[in-house]
Formats: C-alpha cells, sequence, structure tokens
C-alpha cells in the first residue's frame, strides 16, 4: 500500500502489541482508546493519540479496530462519535470477534457511506500478537485485502482470504475459537485425572504431544502456563465465552447441532458467573484442581 499512515482504535491486550508491530514496520498511527495507560506506550513511540474514533477518522483513509465486544465494535463503527461519522475515512478493518451477523450490519451501514469493510479477526492470543505471528481470516473486497498485505504481514504470518461475503471470516473465527476453547477444556480434565492416579504431568504433555491427544493447548498453554503455575498470555474468560456463545447462536440459527459445544459454553458462564470472567481461560484446570484436590505442575523455583 501507498500510504503508511493508519488509524488503530482499541490499543489494549491484543491490539496494543499489534499496534506496536505497525509502528516497527514504519506505519505512521493514529490511535484511540478509552485508556490512557495503553495509549501512553505508544504515544512515547510516536504514535498520534486522537479523543475519539470520529477523530481518528478525520485524520486517515484507513482504519483499523481491536476491540472486545459485539457492542463495543458496533458503538466505534456506528455511533454518534463514530468512525462513519469520520470525514477522511474510506477504508474500514475489523480485527475483532464480533459474529457474523455483526459484521454484515457494520459493512452494509458503512458501504451506505462509501466505506469499504474487510473483518479479519485474529488467532493466536497475546503471545502471538507479540511474536506477529498471529492467523488472519479475512473476508471482503479481494482488492482491498490484497492492499492490505503489508499490514498483515507486521501482525502475523498466515493471512487466510476467506471470500467476498461479509461475515466469513467471523464464523471462520467463531469455529476456530470454539475448538480452541473445547480443546483447552478437555485438556484440563485430562491433565486432573492423570495428575490424581499419579502421573507426572510433565510425562502427561510429553506423550500427548507424541501421539493422538496433541493440540494447541498440550504443546503450548499446559507447559507455557499451567505447569509453572503462570496462567499468563491466554484469553479472559469472559471474552472466550463470549465467542463460544456467539458460535453457538449462529449454528443455531443454521441448523447445525453442537451438542459438545454447548457443554463447552455451559462450561465458561459457569466460571464467569463465579466472577472470574477477567482471569485468563488457561486458568479454567482450577476449578477441576480444586473439585478433586491435586494441582498439575508447580510454581517454578519450588
Amino acid at each position: 500500500m501507498a500510504d503508511k499512515t493508519l488509524g488503530f482504535i482499541g490499543v489494549g491486550d491484543m491490539g496494543g502489541p499489534m499496534a506496536g508491530r505497525l509502528l516497527d514496520a514504519g506505519f505512521t498511527l493514529f490511535i484511540h482508546d478509552v485508556r490512557e495507560a495503553v495509549t501512553a506506550p505508544l504515544s512515547a513511540r510516536g504514535a498520534t493519540v486522537m479523543d475519539s474514533p470520529k477523530a481518528v477518522a478525520d485524520a486517515v483513509d484507513t482504519v483499523i479496530v481491536s476491540l472486545p465486544t459485539p457492542d463495543v465494535v458496533r458503538a466505534v463503527a456506528l455511533g454518534d462519535n463514530g468512525i462513519i461519522q469520520g470525514s477522511a475515512v474510506r477504508r474500514y478493518v475489523d480485527l475483532s470477534t464480533t459474529g457474523a451477523v455483526m459484521a454484515v450490519q457494520i459493512s452494509t451501514a458503512l458501504s451506505e457511506k462509501g466505506i469499504e469493510s474487510l473483518d479479519s479477526p485474529v488467532s493466536g492470543g497475546v503471545r502471538g500478537a507479540e511474536a506477529g505471528t498471529l492467523a488472519l481470516m479475512v473476508s471482503g473486497d479481494k482488492a482491498f485485502y490484497e492492499d492490505m498485505l503489508p499490514v498483515f504481514a507486521a501482525i502475523g504470518k498466515n493471512p487466510f482470504y476467506l471470500g467476498e461475503a461479509p461475515g466469513l471470516g467471523q464464523t471462520m473465527k467463531l469455529t476456530n475459537n470454539y475448538l480452541s476453547a473445547t480443546a483447552n477444556i478437555a485438556t484440563a480434565e485430562a491433565m486432573v485425572m492423570g495428575v490424581k492416579a499419579g502421573l507426572d504431568p510433565k510425562v502427561m504433555v510429553d506423550v500427548f504431544n507424541a501421539s493422538s491427544g496433541r493440540n494447541d493447548s498440550t504443546m503450548n498453554k499446559v507447559p507455557n502456563s499451567i505447569l509453572n503455575r503462570r496462567f499468563d498470555k491466554s484469553m479472559k474468560q469472559r471474552l472466550l465465552y463470549k465467542d463460544v456463545r456467539l458460535c453457538m447462536a449462529e449454528a443455531e440459527a443454521m441448523d447445525v447441532p453442537m451438542w459438545l459445544g454447548n457443554s463447552v459454553k455451559q462450561v465458561l458462564a459457569f466460571a464467569v458467573s463465579q466472577g472470574t470472567g477477567d482471569e485468563p481461560s488457561v486458568a479454567l484446570i482450577k476449578y477441576l484442581e480444586d473439585w478433586t484436590g491435586v494441582t498439575v505442575g508447580e510454581e517454578e523455583g519450588n
């Protein structure tokens, strides 16, 4: 793309590292977030902080958003002081996970104002955002997608173009996060069962990863965040619940049965109801540990 000036709205757990990588790649950023604590580090590196989504959209042609929930995305995109009110914006890229229904609504409203849209949810968590290894699931105009490839290359190494129809990227992301949540919970159950029986959890992980039970939780989450008891750098439980809930709702609307998915949704709903919604999803294993009286792994240095 010829113009390396971008707007970036939402620079928290995921957006912050992505915006940082864009600065590293030589992009000029106009940013907005409701929290000064997350804009300050990027401001110190040269990003220009704006006081509203509209202000960002008044300043630049292309605005990227990375936001936590569909309602927040809708307000930022279409609200009274939102992107749709901007005088300069002509292109909008949503890295959030909102679901296909919201993506279509926003795309339709923006297109009536002459603003093109891509929905491009990402996967890989905070670690992937920091490392620039995110997978991007993109739908929208093919030429727009191709022009954005230098941006996508700065924040991820796996852009997937899924088609012209708005929302295809969102559906892909919801199915991915459903599988991720299922693997997370199933692996936690298996680990707790094994430790309760007397197995060494580190050996269990090695066996899983050499066998048919291998998945992202056994390869990454358990060794990097559970065995050492750090419980860090994974999606918050309430956000994973949001994604699985959206997936189940869209599946139901299409008459697709998701029996296991609804059980996963119930586990996450329980966790959020217990007040741990802001804890990382890898910490869900603590419930199983408490119920069975075992601990998987130990803090480093012990």
